[in-house]
């Protein structure tokens, strides 16, 4: 028997095949229903419609995947707090890489929209958030999709990346510890994030406080690759000394 759920995600189905994608606002008016309620479809089972960066769109394959399902949902505004106080960091005219994770598509939301710049990006949910912004040219890095964390892992670095040389560059982390350094889930990750921390001239590291003191499998590099550390409150002693020590900007 079909649920109401069900019925839901049909509708959400039938939409984006109109549409790649459907802001979760729009899809509440089409439903007749509470964006909250979107939100508890999608995420009470695996299926073929997720929510990325505030959009509907389709899952790329029925696998299971990181990025999408585990953490899309978690600590939403944590996230945000910190991705507003990054985004303060832009100034107009200013080339900006962001790196994938789900606080990213925050700090873009949070720059105002008669900004112009130019954003590097090299996964979907961060693509769908910059192409929103009237102002932002997108550069968006192709290569292997990878459906566990969203991103296009570049076949050859030398084809786009090392034409650009980012003013400042936004990366998550899924770990931030001061003896290990910044850390996250996936080696698929690794090769364009160690590139921006080559070429951009600034780095911001953004990370809600859940993150502060973990360590993941792959490594970022030292913390003291980052110009900024920013988080959504204070983080531990530990990491303030140590960030005052190493003269490591803490935003919170």
């Amino acid at each position: 028997m079909e649920t109401r759920r069900d019925e839901r995600l049909a509708q959400l189905i039938n939409a984006l095949k109109r549409s790649d994608k459907l802001h979760l606002k729009e899809a509440a008016a089409l439903l007749g229903v509470s964006e909250m309620t979107i939100r508890r479809d999608l995420n009470s089972e695996s299926g073929p419609v997720v929510l990325l960066g505030g959009y509907i769109v389709l899952e790329p394959r029925s696998a299971s995947h990181y990025l999408l399902s585990d953490q899309k949902t978690r600590l939403v505004e944590e996230k945000r707090k910190a991705a507003r106080l990054a985004a303060s960091l832009v100034q107009p005219h200013q080339t900006l890489f962001f790196d994938c994770g789900t606080t990213t598509p925050w700090i873009i939301e949070a720059i105002d929209n008669d900004l112009p710049f130019t954003g590097v990006c090299y996964s979907l949910n961060t693509f769908l958030a910059l192409q929103e912004k009237p102002e932002c040219r997108v550069i968006l890095c192709g290569g292997e999709f990878h459906a566990s964390n969203a991103i296009f892992k570049p076949l050859n670095l030398q084809d786009t990346l090392n034409n650009l040389c980012p003013d400042i560059a936004f990366y998550s982390a899924a770990g931030v510890h001061v003896r290990q350094g910044a850390t996250c889930f996936n080696l698929d990750e690794l090769p364009v994030k160690q590139w921006a921390m080559n070429m951009a001239q600034y780095h911001v590291l953004v990370v809600d406080h859940s993150k502060i003191g973990k360590v993941r499998p792959a490594r970022m590099g030292e913390l003291t690759r980052f110009n900024a550390i920013v988080s959504n409150c204070r983080p531990d002693e530990e990491l303030v000394s140590y960030a005052k020590a190493q003269q490591i900007k803490l935003m919170y």
